[in-house]
């Protein structure tokens, strides 16, 4: 989004006209910056033979996922109901991973029914998966590192007392079932968190793969996940893609050199790819003033972007409606009967009754975390694509929510 005049455009729409258009609260998607973050990582990692996941908790609306097809990136999915969204969005099952976590061992079988390829998270997964399959389905296993990397605690999930991922200490029990089910090990796999920072997080985590790299020679990728670093405040620090693309790559060449063939490298980002391009709008219902604080009170809350209430996440918020207007200062909260605050002490241009609100940085964890809670609609959904604004999500209902409900007879 930006300012051009006194107006607030998207791909040279006002943000006003597509709020007017389709309503407001409103997810909007530019386009433009998914491809400029997909060219962004293919840039910084074109020397060696790159492979892009998109990690697609992240936003799973099936015209994004469709516009990530096309840009010829693959899919990394967390359950079978993301992969068959892939797979409706045009993925081949090749192109599609999925990586579970504690799941019921049929999810497993039904995503190997599916063709998709197979991230083994843990031992007792491996053990059933060896016993029903063998050799005859390869599968990536997932390690912990035991590196403690990433923003907000609760996205760290490398380290020794994270739930994912197989403990290095427990390999020698990876190599046991291994060798009993001869089971082929096709890939290697680390995730350590989100809103890394420092390059020197991932190059840790390369040496640790690289070591247990050796002991697999059926290898064809090794899977470095994401947790790039994104920005949400004006001056804050980000991943440094082109200096981790070159450190990263010059130690991946390395590897390859000393495991005797060249191997593909893998990365699953979710929040570097979409989070920059999704914009909540929403609108100030009434301002209160109060002895101690003014509020904004908005038609949205944490049921439609939780991350503020959840892991202390910082969205800017910027009144598109009076971008000239004296700064003044705000609690901007939301509509949901709890403590539902989306930015505290917040400089904006004077808000009025009516204004639209704009959330930036939402297209990551935004929708795939809302809720229908307190009986509120999820939004609608728009994708700005070569200068148009389009739909793809209508605004939820009475009828959505009540659509799985019984009223029992007494």
């Amino acid at each position: 989004m930006q300012l051009s005049g006194q107006q607030y455009q998207i791909q040279g729409l006002n943000v006003l006209d597509i709020c007017q258009q389709f309503g407001t609260p409103l997810y909007v998607y530019d386009a433009d910056v998914i491809i400029r973050q997909i060219n962004n990582l293919k840039s910084a990692f074109n020397t060696v033979p790159l492979r892009i996941k998109f990690a697609c908790k992240a936003l799973t609306n099936i015209s994004v996922l469709k516009l990530m097809q096309t840009q010829g990136i693959g899919i990394d999915a967390v359950s079978v109901a993301e992969a068959r969204q892939a797979l409706l969005a045009g993925f081949k099952p090749k192109d599609i991973t999925f990586t579970s976590n504690g799941v019921d061992f049929s999810e497993i079988q039904e995503a190997v029914e599916l063709g998709v390829a197979i991230n083994v998270d843990n031992l007792p997964t491996l053990e059933l998966f060896g016993k029903t399959f063998e050799n005859t389905v390869p599968c990536c296993i997932r390690l912990k590192p035991n590196i403690r990397a990433g923003g907000n605690a609760k996205i760290q999930v490398g380290h020794e007392h994270s739930k994912f991922g197989i403990p290095l200490a427990q390999l020698p029990d990876v190599h046991t079932l291994v060798k009993k089910y001869n089971i082929v090990i096709n890939g290697l796999h680390i995730h350590t968190g989100s809103d890394i920072l420092d390059p020197e997080a991932f190059i840790q985590g390369a040496n640790v793969l690289f070591t247990v790299a050796k002991e697999f020679p059926d290898l064809a990728f090794i899977d470095f996940g994401g947790g790039f670093k994104v920005g949400y405040k004006k001056g804050d620090k980000t991943t440094n893609m082109p200096d981790l693309g070159e450190k990263l790559s010059a130690a991946f060449k390395e590897f390859c050199k000393d495991y005797g063939r060249e191997l593909e490298i893998w990365f699953e980002p979710g929040k570097y790819l979409v989070s920059e391009c999704g914009v909540l709008f929403v609108k100030a219902n009434q301002v209160k003033q109060t002895p101690a604080i003014t509020f904004v009170q908005v038609n949205s809350g944490l049921n439609h972007l939780i991350r503020p209430m959840m892991y202390d996440a910082y969205h800017e918020i910027v009144n598109v409606s009076n971008p000239e207007g004296e700064l003044k200062t705000y609690d901007v909260v939301g509509y949901i009967c709890e403590t539902d605050t989306l930015g505290s002490d917040r400089q904006l241009n004077e808000v009025r009754a009516d204004d639209v609100l704009a959330l930036l940085n939402a297209g990551a964890y935004g929708f795939t975390m809302s809720s229908q809670y307190n009986a509120r609609f999820r939004p609608a959904e728009v994708l700005v694509y070569k200068g148009e604004a389009r739909l793809i999500r209508e605004r939820e209902t009475i009828e959505d929510i009540l659509r799985n409900q019984i009223l029992l007879d007494f």
